[in-house]
């Protein structure tokens, strides 16, 4: 298994993408904002959405398009998420008939999705313009295009891809994804489409697919709300030409392993763009009772906004952390609890045993400067362990969140 370089949704055979600027938010008039995804042949295809109970008229639509376990392409805009609009089945289901009829198949088998502000009615006319010239513009590059075009306050694309063999066969998964607000562990705004050309059924895609969501997406935290919009689909073409996986097989596992991976590093990028955000944070937790002990801990530490302020203002406030995992409502006995903070300039223990100990605060400011500081917890009481995703806290998340909407 290795990463591409360059790698993106379009990287698999037999995809191909585009994104325009369309304006589907009046004020833009520089930023790509509807984009297609197909693939030459039709695909089975897996999805997971969000929980919260009020949902876009786009998760609607697409729960209901894949039931069959089946899609061939995907549209997806900014801007405006069609939600809460008493229009938005009738938008959705419309933009899904646009990408239908410019691509040449049935609009059931077309995935839909949107982001951006939640209770603007949604316009149709952009699309209307738009769908026919993305039509045109599909290729094999046009990956980034596409990603760009599903991107609200983030600040820079998330897109990888990753190859493996199957069966004798190089078999390659791609990803883009969006997300910088609005992000918390139950698939919390967040948008990601997965393609691939391996075989497999789509009851082991999907079965592939939450595996490899309940380690990664469902570990970030950026500002403890779940949007109403989240979805994570994945497409796959067989188009690499191995076996069909059919089983939980040797094959099932490789191709869930590398799964996995990709996601893992989409949840780092999604958590490092968070809104206003200086720093990642990953809490990295081994040592507990069990694997769901480790995960709730990890979890509580990403998501304290103390130790998020903390992180952003460089102090080794362990204290924060030790809080988080007392009120995380996992089985651990506090006082077995060692706490490190790690960086790429160094690491220090501040904390042995659920107490204090002697360290330079200097030397943990350095470390805590950094663009990426992992909070190493080994809670010193089992095998569980897990990692979990967030960022820091800054004035910034307050200003961007503050005139979201105007």
């Amino acid at each position: 298994m290795k990463f591409l370089e360059n790698g993106t949704v379009t990287s698999p055979k037999g995809f191909k993408a585009a994104g325009v600027i369309a304006s589907v938010k009046p004020s833009n008039t520089t930023k790509r904002d509807i984009m297609m995804i197909a693939s030459d042949v039709p695909c089975t295809t897996a999805a997971v959405f969000t929980k919260n109970l009020v949902k876009s008229a786009a998760v609607l639509v697409t729960k209901k398009h894949i039931e069959n376990g089946v899609a061939q392409a995907v549209i997806a805009n900014s801007g405006n998420a069609n939600t809460c609009n008493a229009d938005g089945i009738e938008k959705a289901e419309r933009m899904a008939e646009l990408a239908a009829e410019n691509l040449g198949i049935s609009a059931d088998d077309v995935i839909v999705a949107s982001t951006g502000v939640i209770g603007q009615v949604m316009p149709i006319e952009p699309f209307e313009k738009a769908v026919p010239e993305i039509a045109k513009l599909m290729s094999e590059n046009g990956g980034s295009d596409a990603c760009e075009a599903i991107m609200t306050t983030d600040t820079v694309k998330k897109e990888s891809a990753v190859e493996l063999t199957l069966d004798g066969k190089t078999v390659t998964i791609g990803a883009i994804a969006k997300g910088s607000g609005m992000i918390h562990i139950n698939m919390g705004t967040m948008l990601s489409f997965v393609t691939t050309d391996a075989a497999i059924s789509a009851e082991m895609l999907q079965s592939a697919l939450r595996e490899a969501v309940e380690v990664s997406y469902n570990m970030v935290s950026v500002d403890g709300d779940t949007s109403t919009n989240d979805t994570l689909a994945i497409l796959a073409n067989g188009k690499a030409g191995n076996e069909e996986i059919t089983t939980r097989n040797a094959d099932y596992a490789a191709f869930t392993e590398a799964l996995t991976a990709l996601c893992k590093k989409m949840a780092k990028k999604l958590a490092g763009d968070g809104e206003g955000a200086t720093k990642l944070i990953v809490c990295s937790v081994k040592g507990a009772k069990t694997n769901s002990d480790a995960k709730g801990a990890a979890k509580a530490v990403i998501c304290s906004s103390l130790v998020k302020a903390a992180i952003f203002g460089a102090d080794a406030n362990w204290g924060r952390v030790l809080c988080a995992i007392g009120y995380s409502g996992c089985n651990v006995d506090v006082e077995k609890v060692d706490v490190s903070f790690c960086s790429k300039a160094g690491e220090i223990l501040v904390c042995k045993d659920g107490a204090g100990v002697d360290f330079s605060e200097e030397l943990a400011k350095q470390i805590l400067l950094e663009n990426e500081i992992t909070i190493a917890v080994d809670l010193n009481d089992g095998d569980g362990q897990a990692e979990a995703y967030g960022c820091d806290l800054t004035y910034d998340y307050v200003r961007i969140n503050g005139d979201y909407r105007t």
